[in-house]
C-alpha cells in the first residue's frame, strides 16, 4: 500500500529542487493543471422513493472531435465524501489523448455506493447498467452520445425487497437485462416474487439472492427466486442466521445464450460473513453450486438445475477446505457458437477453471480443466506459488470461441504468501479442442501432477498467454472486458468476434478477499495466437506510466481525489459505429 508519510516526503524534495523552474510536485497528481474548464450537463431522474438522482458530465476538450472508442470504468471514491463517477477514458489507439481521462461523470446525491460491475460486453444501442453493490442500487445510462452520458433510470433498493447487493447484468436483445443479486432480501423473512412464490431468507447481504429482470430504463420487470422451494443440503449450504430450508443461492456472474434460453448463475458466498480477511472462515458459506434457468418466459424462467462443481487433487495439500478447487464460484462463461453447448466457471478461493459439455443438461457433470497453479508455472511465478486462495476473478469466452481469458488477482497477505510472490495475472486458454470434444470431452484435472502441469488429455485447454501485473497491495487484477470493435478503414468502427485487446482493473472490494489493490486499469495486447503483453501506450497522463491511475489529486470534476475503478467496458460513439 501507498506510504502516505513517506510520499509527502519524497514530493516535497522534489518541488524544492524543481522551484527554480516554476515545476511543483503536482505534476505527479494532476492537482492544479491549468487545463481548461470542462463543459458540464447534468441529467435528472426522480427515482420510485422520491429521491432525484442525478448524473453531471465534466467533459474536457480533448473530448471533441469526430467520435472514437472509449473505455467506460465504473469507480467509487476513496473519499466516502466524495461522490462516485464514470470515468470515460480515450481507447483510440493512435489518439493523442489515448489514456487520459477526458469525462468524469459523477452521481448524486448517493454516496459510497460501491461501484462494482456493468454489464460483461456492450454493443451499439445498448443502455448501460451500472451497480452500486452496498447502496443497493442500479444506475441505468443512455449511451447514445458518448463519451457524455445521460441517466436513464434508477433502480433503488425498495424496488427489489427480495434481494440486495447487484452484482453483474446481461443486456438482452429488446433491450431489457437481467442483473444477479448476490444478497438475501431487505429484511428478513418471506418474500413474495413476481410469479408468486414465496421464500423465506435471513435478510440484507444474506441468503437466498435472486435474479432481477429490468427494463431500458431500469424499472423492475419481475423477481426471479434462486433459491429451490425444497431447500438443499444444510451441510453443504450454511446459512448465518440458520434458515429452515437451506440454500446456496448467492448469484454473483451471470451469463445468457438467448439463442438456447438459457440464464446461468454461479453461486458466490454469503456476503455478510465474509466482510474482512480477518472475518472467520466458513467453508459451509463458501458457494461451490451453478444454478441454470430456461428463460423462454423472460419474467418467469424455470430452473432446470442446481449442481456442484467437484473437489480437485490440490485439496490433499490445503490446510483448509476454504481453499479446496470448488470453493467460491465467482464466473461463469459461455461458448457463442450454436454447436457449443457447454459452459465454464471458475473458483475464487478454489483457484480452478471447470468444464461440462452440456450446460442444459438435467444434471450438469462438472470436470476441473486447469488449476491456476499451472498457469502460474507458465507465467513464470516461484515454484511454491499456488492456486489455493489466489482470489480468480473475471472469465470469458472470445466471441469466435477460440479463447478463454481468466483474471487471478493474488493471494492476499491475510490469507497466504506474501503478495510479492503472488502478484496478479491474466492468462489466456485454447479451449478449441475442448469445445471440438462435443458430448465426451476427457479433459479432466484429477491428479497432483496435473495441477503443476496442466491436465494430461488431449483435448485439455493450453496456456497460450499470460501476463503477471504487479500489484503489490492487497490487490490486483480483478475485473477485465474484452474490446469487440475494430476501426474501418474510413474511421469508422464496427464489432468484431477477433478480439486484440483486453483490460482490467486492479480493484475488488476494500476490505473483502483481496481488498483495495492500486487502483489502475490496464490495457493489454492479444496476438492471434493468443499472446498477451502490456499496452505500453496506454499511459497515465500525469505519471507518463503504463496503465492509468485512479490513485491521483485532480479529475475533470476537481480535486476529489483517489478513486476504486471495478467495472471496466469497451464502447463507441454512436455516429461512427456501423
Amino acid at each position: 500500500m501507498r506510504k502516505p508519510r513517506l510520499r509527502r516526503r519524497q514530493l516535497w524534495r522534489l518541488s524544492f529542487g524543481l522551484a527554480m523552474v516554476g515545476l511543483t510536485s503536482t505534476l505527479l497528481t494532476g492537482a492544479g493543471q491549468a487545463k481548461e474548464s470542462p463543459a458540464q450537463s447534468t441529467s435528472r431522474i426522480t427515482a420510485s422513493d422520491g429521491t432525484q438522482y442525478t448524473a453531471t458530465n465534466h467533459l474536457l476538450p480533448s473530448a471533441r472531435g469526430h467520435g472514437r472508442e472509449w473505455m467506460l470504468a465504473w469507480a467509487g471514491s476513496a473519499d466516502p465524501t466524495k461522490p462516485d463517477f464514470m470515468a470515460v477514458i480515450d481507447a483510440t489507439k493512435g489518439s493523442a489523448s489515448y489514456g487520459e481521462v477526458v469525462n468524469t461523470v459523477t452521481m448524486g446525491p448517493g454516496l459510497a455506493n460501491e461501484p462494482h460491475h456493468m454489464q460483461y460486453v456492450w454493443h451499439k444501442g445498448d443502455r448501460l447498467y451500472a451497480g452500486g453493490l452496498k447502496s443497493d442500487t442500479t444506475f441505468v445510462f443512455d449511451t447514445s452520445r458518448l463519451p457524455s452520458l445521460r441517466l436513464a433510470g434508477v433502480n433503488v433498493a425498495s424496488d427489489t425487497p427480495c434481494g440486495t447487493m447487484p452484482d453483474a447484468y446481461q443486456v438482452l436483445r429488446d433491450g431489457t437485462a437481467y442483473g444477479s443479486f448476490l444478497g438475501g432480501g431487505d429484511v428478513a423473512g418471506p418474500c413474495t416474487y413476481t410469479n408468486g412464490e414465496v421464500r423465506t431468507g435471513n435478510g440484507a447481504a444474506g441468503s437466498p439472492g435472486e435474479i432481477v429482470l429490468f427494463d431500458r430504463n431500469g424499472k423492475t420487470l419481475a423477481e426471479i427466486p434462486a433459491a429451490t422451494a425444497a431447500g438443499e443440503d444444510p451441510k453443504l449450504c450454511g446459512n448465518v442466521p440458520v434458515l429452515k430450508k437451506a440454500t446456496c443461492a448467492n448469484p454473483h456472474g451471470i451469463m445468457v445464450n438467448e439463442r438456447r434460453n438459457i440464464l446461468v448463475a454461479s453461486d458466490f458466498v454469503e456476503a455478510a460473513a465474509f466482510t474482512s480477511p480477518e472475518a472467520p472462515l466458513r467453508e459451509d458459506l463458501a458457494r461451490p453450486t451453478v444454478r441454470v434457468w430456461d428463460i423462454s418466459n423472460r419474467k418467469d424462467p424455470k430452473m432446470l438445475s442446481v449442481s456442484k462443481v467437484p473437489d480437485g487433487p490440490r485439496a490433499q495439500l490445503e490446510s483448509d477446505p476454504i481453499w479446496y478447487e470448488s470453493r467460491v464460484l465467482m464466473e461463469p462463461a459461455l461458448p457463442n457458437k450454436p454447436e457449443h453447448k457447454g459452459a465454464f466457471v471458475s473458483s475464487m478461493t478454489g483457484g480452478a477453471v471447470f468444464y461440462t459439455p452440456d450446460i442444459k443438461a438435467p444434471k450438469p457433470v462438472w470436470k476441473e480443466i486447469i488449476d491456476d497453479t499451472s498457469a502460474y508455472r507458465e507465467a513464470g511465478a516461484e515454484p511454491d506459488v499456488r492456486g489455493g486462495g489466489d482470489n480468480s476473478s473475471w472469465l470469458m469466452v472470445s466471441p469466435d470461441d477460440r479463447f478463454l481469458f481468466h483474471t487471478v488477482m493474488g493471494v492476499p497477505k491475510g490469507y497466504g504468501q506474501p503478495l510479492d510472490k503472488t502478484t496478479g495475472m491474466v492468462y489466456v486458454l485454447d479451449i478449441r479442442k475442448l469445445l471440438a470434444s462435443g458430448d465426451s470431452p476427457k479433459c479432466s484435472v484429477d491428479r497432483l501432477k496435473e495441477v503443476f502441469d496442466g491436465g494430461q488429455e488431449h483435448d485439455c485447454p493450453a496456456v497460450v498467454g499470460t501476463q503477471m501485473i504487479r500489484d503489490v497491495t492487497d490487490g490486483g487484477p480483478h475485473w477485465g472486458a474484452m474490446d469487440n470493435f475494430a476501426q474501418n478503414s474510413d474511421g469508422t468502427w464496427k464489432e468484431t468476434k477477433k478480439i486484440k485487446r483486453l483490460a482490467v482493473a486492479n480493484y475488488f472490494i476494500a476490505g473483502a478477499f483481496g481488498g483495495d489493490g492500486d487502483h489502475r486499469v490496464c490495457m493489454l495486447n492479444l496476438t492471434d495466437q493468443g499472446k498477451l503483453s502490456m499496452d505500453r501506450s496506454f499511459r497515465d497522463e500525469y505519471t507518463h506510466k503504463p496503465c492509468v491511475s485512479f490513485n491521483r489529486t485532480s479529475w475533470p470534476h476537481g480535486d476529489n481525489g483517489d478513486a476504486r475503478p471495478h467495472g471496466v467496458l469497451f464502447t463507441v460513439s454512436d455516429g461512427v459505429l456501423k
